[in-house]
């Protein structure tokens, strides 16, 4: 008996350390997905970062051109933003928001607020709220 607890013991220590929990899978996938999003924005293209949004986004839209000129326009924070920080992922209500500290070309850092919608294939982004405006040199 003794021989089993050690074998277990030995074998919970090696694996225990490599384990993660669904919140930081899910927070690593939720960064990525987010991450590229800008990425495709800042490259402008549209149809790459359409891909990242929810279905009901897309329905809203109707198509990445559409999209593309609202995020240009109306979000040129992230159109062209030149560094991004990643802040606090949290549950509200059954939905995970990520905050996400973006820098634009002026050099302005803004406080975004990103709901994402869980698919079968992985997370998308199913809305962006301006927080504010953080300032200079944050």
């Amino acid at each position: 008996m003794k021989q089993i607890l050690l074998v277990l013991a030995m074998t919970l220590a090696t694996i225990l350390p490599h384990a993660t929990t669904a919140e930081e899978t899910d927070e690593g996938a939720i960064q990525g997905v987010i991450a590229s999003q800008l990425d495709a924005f800042r490259a402008e293209d549209v149809d790459t970062a359409w891909s990242y949004a929810s279905p009901m986004i897309q329905r809203m839209f109707r198509t990445p051109k559409l999209f593309g000129h609202m995020v240009e326009t109306g979000y040129p924070m992230v159109w062209k933003q030149t560094s991004t920080e990643f802040l606090e992922l949290r549950d509200i209500n059954g939905s995970m928001w990520q905050k996400v500290l973006v820098r634009d070309g002026s050099g302005t850092y803004h406080v975004l607020d990103y709901k994402m919608f869980a698919t079968d294939k992985g997370w998308l982004i199913d809305g962006v709220q301006l927080i504010r405006e953080a300032g200079v040199g944050v």
